[in-house]
């Protein structure tokens, strides 16, 4: 999942504890190796490879994740993309160097889930060289899925973290919530707030995981999928939500709608903290 990840329970045995975790830590693999890029075996793999070429099947679970896709896509006017994961081709955070437009623009030809090719039970991407790339929302739903499969199980107190987008299963055996630190974007190590959560889901996107800074400016690994360059108005945006895959979708197209982000996140109806790249911290409640 690219990331810490941890399964936290309580209520229960020790025993019980680990057997139940094992059991989140399984569905997370499971989702992991079937719609990862980075697992030959996935069906998003196949898919790519087939890319300009045939059709691939796919089950209800990834159609459904597709549909998801969609949704985001129009919402975000096009800038929630899992075609752009192409991109990252271009931008390579290691060696961090600026790529140049010519090698931009070949990559930009190639993205647009508009273009992506759907019917019954299969989908098929039109061009050789599209990439089909769920990593804006596959650790999120792997969250979600985790924890409905272990509240089936009867869990009722605790969450699931994987890279720090989280989803509660339930609150503290007592009642009280759980405390979910923010991390302040330029001060590694240290938090910016703590929130109390008992239900529901954050995540939080920013610029500070993955990114590398050249001439003053700071390039980090969110991506417009119109343009091929990295956000810059916000440092992060975190966003409580029912579920993990919309809060970290909506935090991600608050990043890239820039300073029109926080309209969006007023209109979204969601609980947010946003801090721009000023240090100004913006929230609703």
């Amino acid at each position: 999942m690219g990331g810490t990840c941890e399964i936290v329970l309580a209520g229960l045995d020790k025993r019980e504890s680990k057997r139940l975790a094992a059991l989140g830590m399984k569905e997370v693999a499971r989702i992991e190796r079937h719609f990862s890029r980075y697992r030959p075996e996935s069906v998003v793999s196949k898919i790519n490879v087939n890319a300009g070429r045939g059709w691939t099947a796919c089950d209800e679970e990834i159609a459904a994740l597709f549909d998801y896709a969609d949704a985001v896509w129009r919402i975000s006017g096009g800038l929630f993309d899992v075609t752009s994961g192409v991109l990252r081709q271009a931008w390579n955070f290691e060696r961090a160097e600026v790529p140049s437009p010519e090698l931009l623009l070949p990559l930009l030809k190639l993205v647009g889930w508009g273009r992506v090719e759907r019917r019954a039970g299969e989908l098929r991407l039109p061009k050789v060289g599209m990439e089909l790339d769920f990593g804006g929302i596959g650790k999120e739903y792997a969250a979600d899925a985790a924890a409905e499969l272990l509240r089936e199980h009867g869990v009722r107190h605790g969450y699931i973290n994987l890279g720090g987008d989280l989803r509660i299963v339930g609150p503290k055996p007592g009642g009280e919530p759980w405390s979910i630190g923010i991390r302040a974007p330029r001060q590694p190590g240290m938090l910016i707030a703590s929130i109390p959560v008992s239900s529901g889901a954050i995540a939080t996107s920013g610029d500070y995981e993955r990114f590398f800074e050249s001439a003053g400016r700071r390039y980090c690994h969110i991506l417009n999928p119109k343009t091929g360059w990295p956000v810059s108005f916000w440092r992060s945006v975190s966003v409580l939500a029912p579920m993990a895959t919309t809060a970290g979708s909506c935090s991600t197209i608050a990043m890239l709608l820039e300073a029109d982000g926080i309209d969006y996140l007023e209109a979204s109806g969601f609980s947010y903290l946003a801090i721009d790249q000023t240090g100004r911290i913006y929230h609703n409640q």
